[in-house]
């Protein structure tokens, strides 16, 4: 494959591009999901196929081909330099690039696992579902719906482009997850779920607090917890906020505003602020492709889909803006290194700024003392989506949680929405635990510019906010 993708960048550059991105991918899909008794899919599909990215005077033009035959793949070369050079004409906002050292990938850019998912069949993979759905369905008889999902993606990547980088490995992640509904005496219906996803070979259901029963306990469980919960009350309070949605935090209404796709072109609140404060020394964003999965969790990414390695970029330092997140053209624009975070979905798309894995960095507290220092408020956890603006307002909506009372954890609470602008909120990190914790996974994932759904991770500790605004039943 190396030698067509070759083939392609000469064309293209004889064809006149002053830059060429030939890419390959070869990835499968494997989706299962049961809704009680009945498997609602059952499916895996093949995203195969060639993408070429030509750039003339810092305009980009791109084209694909889901045949590998070398014909289809020259041509796909020369309609995006004839793209390149009719947008080149009329373009405002030229993004050209220095050429750089050629990068060459090596065995240990792919993620090694004990249990790949390729190599077991349908059976295994279903019996993880059953097993957590059986496991939930434990939970009494006030349960309406119980919903068990697996999904995988995996397969090799390939590019190669004008520098001479000639870049292969292979794409991982896995994800098992338990939804229960049930009903309150009332008729309201109220959730749990549990989950564990990322880049991880199926040993992870093996691992004690992730197989597929402890998944299912935790979903059910917290289902019949929810059963007596109170309404959250509407207000504005002290907060702390659980790992994932610390990450919501940092993915939705941070780590958009500092791709720099958005800087350049005016369209980000972030513009023209490097060096300013935003918020408080408890405040710190990175964005990373290389994670400690073993430790931390994630989403292995060791190149971004323009071949530039990927690296750890502090976005936020202590409250600080200090850097955004860039493509190779961004970054020349604007005098900051390529933080290789230019990525596609799949080869029928091209490369545009997004996030790797987006997490506040842990702090210097326990559970027992950031609890402490939150006093009397809400505990957040858990997202179940949102709204977020290009201002960096912000609607997202929290699966449970709990009111806290002098420190202690009183009694469960639901319905639990928190709104307001993200950089307002920065001003409010008052601290955050020692745990970091990123999530990820096959289900769901960033959707941007018509490009949906593109796994990333996201995390941190669990924060400590003064004044975030809640809504629900006032007085309840």
């Amino acid at each position: 494959m190396f030698d067509k993708l070759q083939q392609s960048v000469d064309a293209a550059e004889k064809f006149g591009a002053d830059f060429v991105e030939a890419r390959y991918d070869d990835l499968t899909l494997r989706t299962l999901q049961r809704t009680d008794d009945i498997w609602k899919d059952i499916q895996i599909k093949s995203r195969m196929g060639v993408a070429i990215t030509s750039y003339v005077e810092g305009v980009s033009g791109f084209s694909f081909s889901a045949s590998s035959d070398t014909k289809d793949i020259l041509i796909a070369a020369e309609k995006s330099v004839k793209m390149a050079k009719a947008s080149a004409a009329v373009a405002s906002l030229k993004l050209p690039f220095e050429g750089r050292d050629p990068v060459t990938s090596k065995k240990s850019d792919t993620k090694s696992v004990k249990k790949h998912p390729r190599d077991f069949d349908l059976a295994y993979k279903t019996d993880l579902v059953n097993r957590s759905v059986e496991t939930a369905r434990e939970f009494g008889d006030s349960i309406r719906n119980i919903r068990g999902l697996y999904g995988e993606l995996y397969g090799p990547k390939y590019l190669v482009n004008s520098d001479g980088s000639r870049i292969e490995w292979n794409f991982l992640v896995t994800d098992l997850r338990c939804l229960v509904t049930s009903m309150t005496p009332s008729g309201d219906m109220v959730n749990g779920s549990e989950g564990k996803g990322g880049t991880y070979g199926l040993e992870i259901f093996d691992a004690k607090d992730t197989t597929p029963e402890s998944i299912g306990e935790a979903a059910g469980s917290r289902a019949k917890e929810q059963l007596k919960a109170k309404a959250c009350p509407a207000g504005k309070f002290r907060a702390m906020i659980e790992n994932r949605l610390t990450g919501v935090l940092a993915h939705e209404s941070f780590g958009h505003l500092s791709e720099a796709d958005f800087i350049v072109t005016g369209g980000s609140p972030l513009t023209d602020k490097i060096g300013v404060g935003l918020g408080t020394e408890h405040a710190t964003i990175i964005d990373g492709g290389k994670i400690d999965i073993e430790k931390y969790g994630g989403l292995w990414l060791p190149y971004d889909d323009q071949g530039t390695p990927t690296s750890k970029t502090t976005v936020l330092d202590n409250g600080t803006l200090r850097h955004y997140l860039h493509d190779r053209g961004t970054a020349t624009k604007l005098g900051q290194d390529p933080t290789g975070n230019s990525r596609a979905v799949n080869f029928v798309f091209p490369p545009i700024c997004r996030m790797t894995n987006t997490y506040f960095a842990p702090g210097d507290l326990t559970e027992d003392e950031a609890l402490e220092l939150l006093g009397t408020g809400v505990y957040a956890i858990q997202s179940s989506g949102g709204q977020v603006q290009g201002d960096g307002s912000f609607l997202f909506k929290a699966i449970r949680g709990y009111w806290v009372d002098k420190g202690e954890m009183q009694y469960p609470i639901r319905e639990v929405s928190l709104s307001g602008n993200i950089l307002e909120l920065l001003s409010k990190v008052e601290g955050g635990t020692k745990e970091l914790k990123i999530s990820s996974g096959y289900f769901g994932g960033c959707g941007k510019g018509d490009q949906y759904p593109l796994p990333t991770g996201l995390g941190g500790p669990k924060l400590v906010i003064d004044g975030v605004t809640f809504g629900g039943e006032a007085g309840a």
